[in-house]
């Protein structure tokens, strides 16, 4: 039998993107950016991308990947783990309940 060769990459027409993820982690930035009293766009600045990119984050439009978070995370002063676990618990909220 001869020996498949391993394709790179995600299968075609599969994607990144998860909505409800995408927009729990965007309110919990959102969340902990006003709790601190931060604009958006100072806190695009300290995290060093643009605001539009950060507006889409919020607004859970984009799925952001792990440095960013990390780079978010530090611009807030708080860690991922924090960020994480404010997202976890807004999926929690958001899920339909198993009965």
């Amino acid at each position: 039998m001869p020996k498949r060769s391993i394709q790179r990459g995600r299968p075609t027409g599969t994607t990144t993107y998860e909505a409800e993820p995408a927009i729990a982690f965007g309110a919990a930035v959102r969340e902990e950016r006003t709790n601190q009293g931060i604009a958006q766009e100072t806190l695009a600045h300290m995290a060093g991308i643009e605001r539009s990119h950060m507006g889409k984050i919020e607004r859970g439009e984009h799925v952001p990947t792990l440095p960013l978070i990390l780079k978010i995370a530090r611009a807030l002063k708080c860690s991922s783990a924090h960020l994480m676990t404010m997202t976890e618990a807004k999926l929690a909220v958001s899920a339909p309940s198993a009965d």
